[in-house]
């Protein structure tokens, strides 16, 4: 699991834990729009949305861009060992 995928200012369950953590090992190595997320993790547009806000209410990500928005992973958070 991600280190970053674990929120403090929501109940965090598994499931959430690990939707959160396939987003941000992806957003490491490339900036993708909500859909683009969804259809590389085979989660829904619903889904990946909800937790890229969750994920930007914290500061993990953020967005950049005008319609069509790409989101980046910002660098805060834990920091992985290893």
């Amino acid at each position: 699991m991600h280190p970053n995928a674990y929120l403090k200012k929501i109940r965090n369950v598994r499931c959430g834990i690990l939707a959160r953590s396939k987003i941000l090992f992806l957003l490491e190595t490339q900036g993708l729009n909500a859909s683009k997320i969804g259809k590389e993790l085979d989660l829904s547009y619903g889904v990946v949305a909800y937790h890229l806000k969750l994920l930007k209410n914290e500061g993990t990500v953020e967005r950049k861009g005008n319609r069509r928005y790409v989101w980046l992973a910002t660098g805060l958070g834990q920091k992985r060992l290893g």
